[in-house]
């Protein structure tokens, strides 16, 4: 009885391992690569169990013990980099200009959520230079508004459909458009940020649908708008931020596909995850909320902030620009395979690349 418990059980780690290696978009196959931690875990105390309960004379239970082991590694393989002892992706910012600093919040604050005071207390303690907020509808607006003396700059398209985005800023927003890139009714914000330096940065805020039962079966369009992003961000010799809740975890094929179209680095790699959503289940959390940037920044910092009533955690990331410093750093490099991909999947859905407004320097 036990073996057939455990070799069920091994045989469901192994589907949920191989699944996601598909090209499929459909939503079932592509959640699966939200929870490798948890599948590792899972895997993790499977190994544990067999070596009590099994007869370790039979060559089954080897066998067994031999396709957990190849999931844990490899489910391992992809979760590791955004662990601390994995090396870097982005230096440590030394020193800099106070005028070359940004910060920036970003918060999908769950429209029903109606703890405003608690993130309008965060984003007063923090001071972030802008702060994002996604989810956001007129109800939200009206109670941000509150911030308007600080934070004077501002894109704002409040929706009811839990895609709402708002963008409040101290620094001036210059070029900036509000567009519905793929789907009519879900909005990204693009804008050029003046650091106090002078420095303009190019800024890019998403918040794509999620493949899931209840929003899309398919992931083509969030994966398309995240690529599109990407392609029109490639090789720029401004400087780029991309932050928002992607829908989509660290280590997904997608989001992978997306550093490496875009060159964009990713600061939690070898600093941790940064789980920020589920909030309310400490056993089912992911990183969904991300920024990316370009090899002209080192981070000062990066920090998950408290829960405020949301399903998804604030995220505050400090970014120094100092060119100099971070032109050596490296991140994941395209090859032909991936720009096949990429075009692929863009395809699959009706915008191109010069459809992403481009703000100018």
């Amino acid at each position: 009885m036990s073996f057939a418990i455990i070799a069920s059980l091994v045989v469901l780690i192994v589907i949920a391992t191989l699944m996601p290696l598909s090209r499929h978009t459909e939503w079932w196959v592509r959640d699966l690569d939200f929870p490798r931690l948890q599948i590792a875990c899972v895997a993790l105390g499977v190994l544990l169990v067999k070596t009590i309960v099994l007869d370790w004379d039979e060559t089954e239970t080897y066998i067994l013990a031999a396709a957990t082991l190849a999931c844990l590694a490899y489910q391992a393989w992809w979760i590791l980099p955004y662990t601390r002892p994995w090396p870097n992706e982005v230096k440590r910012a030394v020193g800099g200009a106070p005028g070359d600093r940004i910060r920036i919040l970003t918060a999908n604050v769950l429209t029903p959520n109606r703890n405003t005071g608690a993130l309008i207390a965060l984003i007063r303690e923090h001071k972030p230079d802008v702060f994002v907020t996604l989810e956001t509808d007129q109800w939200w607006q009206e109670r941000l508004d509150v911030l308007e003396a600080a934070y004077p700059h501002s894109m704002k398209c409040p929706l009811d459909n839990l895609y709402g985005m708002h963008v409040y800023s101290k620094l001036p927003l210059e070029d900036k458009a509000i567009q519905f890139l793929v789907e009519d009714d879900i909005p990204s914000m693009h804008a050029l940020v003046v650091l106090p330096s002078g420095r303009k940065v190019r800024m890019h805020f998403l918040h794509p649908a999620p493949p899931s039962p209840t929003e899309h079966d398919e992931s083509t369009e969030r994966d398309a708008e995240l690529l599109v992003v990407a392609k029109s961000v490639a090789g720029l010799d401004t400087p780029v931020i991309v932050a928002g809740d992607l829908n989509d975890v660290a280590w997904s094929t997608t989001t992978r596909l997306f550093r490496k179209i875009s060159g964009l680095l990713d600061p939690r790699i070898g600093r941790g995850m940064f789980n920020t959503f589920h909030a309310d289940h400490w056993f089912l959390r992911w990183p969904l909320d991300h920024l990316f940037h370009s090899r002209h920044f080192t981070l000062g910092f990066i920090r998950r902030l408290p829960h405020f009533g949301s399903d998804h955690f604030p995220m505050l990331v400090e970014l120094v620009y100092d060119h100099a410093r971070g032109a050596d750093q490296e991140g994941l490099e395209a090859d032909a395979q991936d720009h096949a991909l990429a075009e692929e999947k863009i395809a699959a859905e009706p915008v191109t690349v010069d459809d992403v407004h481009e703000p100018q320097a």
